[in-house]
């Protein structure tokens, strides 16, 4: 018998060098987002950076608008606020504006 571990994508699993090799990035492009506000992973006691699947999610996210879209930083951090405005009152505004992003 083989036993999976379920983690849930809030858990904090991956370091800065799995996550950014995960998602193709610089770990430094990751500490610029998180210094820009628009990402916040987990910090351990010993004051580490922890990503979970969601935190990998949005930066998958955030590489699209970046990359594909064009948008800069700036711009990146007014549309996760206004997707995160949206969900408060239960609009899908990701889905809706951006339909082409897969994740």
């Amino acid at each position: 018998m083989i036993l999976v571990m379920q983690y849930s994508k809030k858990e904090p699993l991956f370091t800065i060098s799995i996550a950014a090799q995960k998602v193709g990035l610089h770990p430094r492009t990751l500490m610029i987002y998180e210094k820009n506000g628009l990402i916040k992973p987990f910090r351990t006691r010993t004051n580490r950076r922890r990503y979970c699947q969601a935190d990998l999610e949005k930066i998958k996210f955030i590489q699209y608008l970046t990359q594909k879209k064009g948008v800069n930083l700036a711009g990146v951090k007014l549309i996760l606020e206004f997707i995160k405005f949206g969900k408060k009152r239960k609009f899908d505004l990701k889905k809706a504006f951006f339909p082409d992003f897969k994740t």
